[in-house]
């Protein structure tokens, strides 16, 4: 006889404010919602989605990811967020106009961006 598995659901968290991190590199964007106490709730991020290649790198995939995310945080009872922005990338602002889209009131948006006191030359295509 064989076992019938049962996936245990896991429970809903009722987490009312969080921050969303949202990681944006020339590549790809990584949104991820966490507690105040930084316990991830939510998580997602373009290649996650599907997204191959160039196709990563754009506005649109940061959309998708971070709407996906921001659905999840909506469904673990979140209402409120402040924003951690890290990276250069293509997604950053579709990232943070999609987190508001998708019903998560913004309070604060932090850009923390790490920039060198001129460290290692950059590839050729980012400089300037």
């Amino acid at each position: 006889m064989t076992r019938k598995t049962t996936r245990k659901r896991r429970a809903r968290k009722n987490i009312a404010k969080g921050v969303a991190h949202i990681h944006s590199t020339f590549n790809n964007t990584i949104v991820t919602i966490t507690d105040e106490q930084g316990n991830v709730v939510a998580w997602s991020s373009a290649g996650a989605l599907g997204f191959k290649g160039s196709r990563k790198s754009t506005p649109f995939a940061a959309q998708s990811a971070s709407e996906a995310a921001a659905i999840a945080a909506v469904e673990n009872g979140m209402k409120s967020v402040e924003v951690s922005v890290k990276g250069p990338g293509p997604g950053r602002e579709a990232a943070v106009r999609s987190l508001q889209a998708a019903g998560l009131e913004i309070s604060v948006i932090n850009d923390n961006t790490p920039i060198p006191h001129n460290g290692c030359r950059p590839p050729k295509r980012p400089r300037g």
